[in-house]
């Protein structure tokens, strides 16, 4: 199917992958940007969503590296809860097919315009840790599976859910919640795609050329967010969350 785009499009499609590369590095939310290409582009729901985890990976894995090699994050001590979001997706995916999606999508616009809000609104949000609420082993073992189960299932917002965890729970800093987003939203996206892969028909050349798009926005809006930290940070969150949030309402009328 790949080579039944036109050259519009796949140039549509590819700028969309750098964009979200760039956005999902900084804030999260590139699923905002990619899955509804996809769709607009011919592409059925669930094939759309099992392709966006291909191209979705690359970026999410290209950040990762980012700000582990800047030190900001340790893939070692984070292995753990990066194997635990990626069978939670896994499980989420498998669920894409059989379980009723409607009651999300309705709660979630809510719970997103919450979320910028809060990073909105929210006095003295930096780029320092605060009192941590849970425990990391608490945290792994509810927070992770919970946003990891949402990103197989549906996706978009996961960054920005994962990103509220971190600053909410575990009481990071703005900077240090989004190095720490990124390998988890890797691993959802790792274990998202084997379910699709099962369940579904990726459109997988088309993915990978997204994918290696990803990379140069992702590479771009790591370097970004690691120079100017939450100044950066903060307002593409709240930007993000607001744009899916009104994207999703808009489908509801």
């Amino acid at each position: 199917m790949f080579f039944e785009f036109s050259a519009e499009v796949l140039a549509i499609l590819l700028a969309a992958a750098f964009a979200a590369g760039f956005v999902d590095a900084i804030a999260g939310g590139g699923g905002l940007i990619t899955l509804p290409v996809l769709m607009l582009s011919g592409v059925p729901p669930v094939q759309a969503l099992a392709t966006n985890k291909i191209q979705g990976m690359f970026g999410a894995g290209t950040a990762a590296f980012s700000y582990a090699r800047s030190g900001h994050v340790d893939p070692k001590a984070q292995a753990p809860a990066a194997l635990l979001a990626a069978a939670a997706s896994f499980g989420g995916a498998l669920l894409v097919t059989v379980l009723p999606t409607e009651w999300i999508r309705l709660i979630l616009p809510v719970l997103l315009i919450g979320i910028a809000l809060f990073f909105a609104l929210r006095p003295g949000l930096d780029d320092s840790d605060r009192t941590r609420r849970l425990s990391p082993l608490i945290f792994t073992l509810t927070a992770v599976p919970l946003v990891a189960g949402y990103d197989g299932l549906l996706g978009p917002g996961a960054g920005s859910f994962y990103m509220l965890s971190f600053v909410l729970l575990s009481g990071y800093g703005i900077l240090k919640a989004t190095a720490h987003t990124k390998l988890l939203n890797f691993a959802s996206n790792v274990g998202g795609l084997l379910a699709f892969a099962l369940v579904a028909q990726p459109l997988w050349l088309l993915g990978l050329a997204m994918g290696v798009v990803q990379i140069a926005g992702a590479r771009l809006g790591a370097k970004m967010a690691l120079k100017q930290g939450a100044k950066v940070i903060k307002p593409l969150l709240v930007i993000t969350s607001l744009s899916l949030a009104a994207k999703l309402l808009w489908e509801m009328v």
